[in-house]
């Protein structure tokens, strides 16, 4: 309230300019400057406060405080009020936080912003193909992010440019910088020492607003690197370690912190690759500390100005001696071995050397269909080096690839940078196919023709991410992660039994022959070449521009306020759906097809829920309409609450929304009428993502609860007139005999977020604060 009392911040005038050097952010923003002094001195604060050593998570968090001197920190506990440096959003993301910016009536962002679009362009025929089919397709939505960043001050970057992850690391990501993504792989940043921070369009929409943006204080988890990294061991071989150890929730409400001599032996863009896929064990975000590899990359790509800077605040950019971790991981990167990550889940961990023979015992494919490299993930220039030398070796003995085999470059800057130097010809000629550069089969944006759905199936990526039918929409389809020089090795030998460290292929001489470990420059010996100009800059003054949203697109659709709480308690309330296992935002909202409609949420809420198992029948998208008692689909079975003015609620399992920070997953369960997700646990940026949009995510005090609760049910929570911080609420379950019992549920609401939920949402929030400011 007194930031909005005191009128919104001009073009980030936050930050007080250095009085050692004025350096910029970015090329891109050559007017904003990098604030280490500020940083220093929150510091200094919250150090003489608390009175221990600091982690570099805690300085760089810390740091960013709105009021270091008064904030109540308490790791795990307390909510902590930030400044973020800075905002970043994807094209499918962009459009509902652009639309619910647009909502708040501000003129301009706070803070530098910029729109990335990389999600909407589907894998088909080939880059350049695919890219102007998605320019043809997509030319409405491209034509509203584009106005709508020129209008409020949000740079651009067109189709074609990249993955918002690598054009971040390359452009936007420094040490000691705090960013928020609306995309779940923005820690990918932390490669380069900062702490950048997944979250949703709402969360995003606070920062460009200049209200402080609000984070539960993490806790802090210590990964020990010992040794060094050699041979086939590559750096997507110790977050496949970690997860395996953590599990998808080992990391939630926590950063990981990586230290150690181990650190080292890792490039730059190899850090960026660990901290990426941190987001599949639930962390908060992952960070490297400042050292010679990331000044080394810094310089490469064109900022050895911001590294010199870096160097003189170097003591900011790591741990303090003597700090203190929740807890502590140690790997020895002298003994770690490749591991494949699959299928189904990423944090279920095998050496490659295994694999093999567990696939056959399990009854897994062991033919490989389709090899992917690329993704935000693995897409360096070392990534595409290391692989070009694996396929490299295979066409010296007359081999190709047996699986089919796909390239993404995570940037134009990549691909224009392995066409010049060779690796993309090299790729080609094992029988890789270039894609576009963008996200593409990642997330599920491809058109795959190889197989039927149903068909099962294994694929090997060097994404990220593989959930039940994430990258091509069949359930059948067994996909596993693992570096991109192993993909290209299984690719070529066309089977998982196939181990590179030990086993021998056959070449088209019949000589056997055995693969040796690649090795290859992490930064390119000249210039990186930045290929095609893409970028849009904001214009100086962007208010006579016209943002057009048409009432009739079925694309995008400007959005209505949500209805404020009407002081009542939630009174039998129907269960839309009690969900049995693992339910990712993929399962909530999937992507997919439905990214089109990411800007028009009546569209997309069609898809709600519909790949969520409901306990009553075993199935995806079919519940009971506890009003007809006919089974339907899921979405259709809440429309036709909503219409009978029914409020429902959702039942959940562990880890409730783990994966993406779609906050379609929050805006559509309360467009169509729901109000209450009950879960035994939640991930961080989901359950965020519902408080925002008003929506109450509880979870049971007692776990075994969850067994009490029956679809056919009514539930009515209790309590809501005394709503407070840490104060648990009630729900009675009525069951259809006529029997009544109570269960107690938690929260982690803070006093802010219950009056989120009390306006209906917390843009409503923001709209009653300015209203009263002025």
């Amino acid at each position: 309230q007194h930031a909005l009392g005191s009128g919104v911040r001009r073009y980030h005038v936050a930050p007080v300019l250095c009085q050692r050097a004025k350096v910029a952010m970015s090329h891109f923003e050559p007017n904003e400057y990098i604030n280490y002094e500020k940083l220093e001195k929150n510091i200094n604060i919250v150090r003489k406060r608390l009175d221990r050593p600091l982690t570099l998570s805690e300085k760089i968090v810390y740091g960013h405080l709105d009021d270091p001197a008064k904030q109540e920190i308490e790791r795990g506990k307390t909510y902590l009020r930030l400044r973020p440096d800075r905002v970043a959003m994807q094209d499918a993301t962009a459009q509902m936080a652009m639309l619910q910016f647009i909502s708040s009536g501000l003129p301009k962002v706070a803070v530098p912003s910029t729109i990335h679009c990389d999600h909407l362009i589907e894998a088909q025929s080939g880059g350049e193909k695919d890219l102007r089919r998605a320019k043809d397709i997509n030319q409405e939505v491209y034509n509203f992010l584009a106005t709508a960043g020129a209008k409020y001050g949000v740079g651009f970057w067109k189709p074609g440019s990249g993955i918002i992850h690598q054009i971040i690391l390359e452009n936007y990501s420094y040490p000691g910088v705090m960013l928020i993504g609306t995309d779940s792989h923005t820690p990918n940043g932390g490669g380069l020492g900062g702490i950048c921070i997944g979250v949703g369009g709402a969360d995003a929409v606070d920062v460009m607003a200049g209200i402080p943006w609000e984070l539960k204080c993490p806790k802090v988890i210590g990964v020990k690197l010992t040794g060094k990294l050699s041979g086939w061991t590559s750096p997507k071989d110790v977050i496949l370690k970690v997860a395996g150890i953590l599990t998808v929730k080992g990391g939630t409400g926590a950063i990981i912190e990586y230290h150690g001599p181990g650190v080292d032996s890792i490039s730059c863009t190899g850090m960026a690759t660990i901290c990426n896929m941190g987001a599949e064990i639930g962390a908060t975000t992952s960070i490297f500390p400042y050292n010679e590899r990331m000044k080394k990359y810094l310089g490469k790509t064109g900022r050895a100005d911001i590294a010199a800077l870096a160097d003189e605040f170097k003591q900011h950019l790591v741990p303090d001696s003597g700090c203190q971790y929740d807890q502590v991981i140690e790997i020895n990167l002298s003994e770690l071995k490749p591991h494949i990550n699959g299928p189904f889940t990423p944090d279920l961990a095998h050496p490659v050397s295994d694999i093999g023979a567990v696939a056959e015992k399990e009854g897994w494919p062991v033919d490989i269909r389709v090899g992917l490299i690329g993704s935000c993930t693995n897409s360096s220039y070392e990534d595409m080096g290391r692989s070009a030398a694996v396929a490299k070796q295979a066409l010296a003995h007359g081999l190709k690839c047996k699986s089919k085999f796909t390239i993404t470059p995570g940037s134009e800057q990549i691909r224009a940078t392995i066409e010049r130097d060779g690796y993309a010809k090299i790729l080609r000629e094992v029988g890789g196919l270039v894609l576009a550069n963008a996200c593409g089969p990642c997330i599920g944006q491809w058109d795959r023709k190889d197989i039927k759905k149903g068909e099962k199936n294994t694929i090997v990526t060097s994404y990220n991410r593989n959930f039940t039918g994430r990258n091509d929409a069949n359930p059948e389809t067994h996909a596993f992660v693992t570096s991109p020089e192993i993909v290209t090795a299984l690719s070529i030998a066309g089977t998982l039994k196939f181990n590179p460290e030990t086993d021998y292929l056959t070449g088209a001489d019949g000589k056997k022959f055995k693969l040796e470990a690649p090795d290859a420059d992490e930064l390119p010996k000249l210039e990186f070449d930045p290929g095609q100009d893409t970028y849009q800059y904001p214009p100086k003054d962007g208010s006579g521009q016209h943002v057009d949203v048409s009432p009739t697109s079925q694309r995008l659709q400007l959005l209505e306020p949500f209805d404020k709480w009407d002081g009542k308690d939630l009174e039998d309330m129907l269960i839309l759906i009690k969900v049995k296992g693992k339910c990712t935002t993929d399962h909530i909202s999937a992507a997919g097809p439905w990214l089109k409609f990411r800007g028009h949420l009546d569209n997309i809420s069609n898809n709600l829920l519909i790949g969520a198992i409901n306990i009553e029948n075993g199935k995806a998208n079919s519940v009971r309409n506890a009003l007809t008692q006919e089974f339907g689909p899921v979405p259709d079975t809440a429309r036709y609450y909503k219409k009978m003015g029914v409020k429902w609620a959702v039942i959940g399992d562990e880890n409730y929304g783990e994966g993406s920070s779609r906050e379609h997953a929050a805006l559509e369960p309360r467009h169509l009428g729901g109000r209450v997700i009950i879960t035994k646990s939640f991930a961080r940026i989901h359950e965020t993502n519902l408080k925002k949009q008003g929506l109450l995510p509880l979870t049971f005090a007692d776990p075994a609860d969850y067994n009490k609760i029956h679809p056919v049910d009514k539930l009515s929570i209790v309590g809501l007139k005394d709503f407070a911080p840490g104060k648990p609420l009630k729900c009675i379950i009525k069951h259809p005999n006529g029997s009544q019992e109570t269960i107690m549920l938690n929260h982690t609401f803070n006093e802010s977020q219950i009056e989120w939920f009390q306006a209906g949402s917390a843009l409503n929030r923001m709209k009653e604060l300015q209203q009263k400011s002025s």
